[in-house]
């Protein structure tokens, strides 16, 4: 059973950093799409960052392209999010999310939601101004 388990949230100013983690468990998969959800009351769950490890492709909001950057750890496969210039408008609680996949799909898959089975329960980022 693949459990996902983030940590690293927390209260930021604006302008200041934050790194996420994703610590990933029981996964015998070798391929799959390992992202970050965010999502505010009222709001749908919305696509941040996400990686296919099948080739190593990553993906990002436009919203977050040139501030966030996504890596992986080779030992544990860990993911971090790295968060650089915080804006109020990056409050939100943050999902860790996982899919298994044979093969690569097409390049908005990464972003929907409904495409991943496996979930984490979340860490809040607050950014105030």
């Amino acid at each position: 059973q693949v459990q996902l388990v983030e940590s690293g949230g927390g209260s930021v100013q604006a302008g200041g950093s934050l790194r996420l983690s994703c610590a990933a468990s029981g996964n015998p998969y070798r391929s799959y799409y390992l992202g970050w959800f965010r999502q505010t009351p009222g709001k749908e769950r919305e696509g941040v960052a996400a990686i296919y490890t099948g080739d190593g492709s990553t993906y990002y909001a436009d919203s977050v392209k040139g501030r966030f950057t996504l890596s992986q750890a080779n030992a544990d496969h860990t993911l971090y999010l790295q968060m650089d210039s915080l804006a109020p408008e990056d409050t939100a609680m943050y999902y860790c999310a996982s899919q298994p996949t044979s093969v690569k799909r097409y390049s908005s898959w990464w972003r929907l939601p409904q495409n991943y089975n496996y979930w984490g329960q979340g860490t809040q980022v607050t950014v105030s101004s």
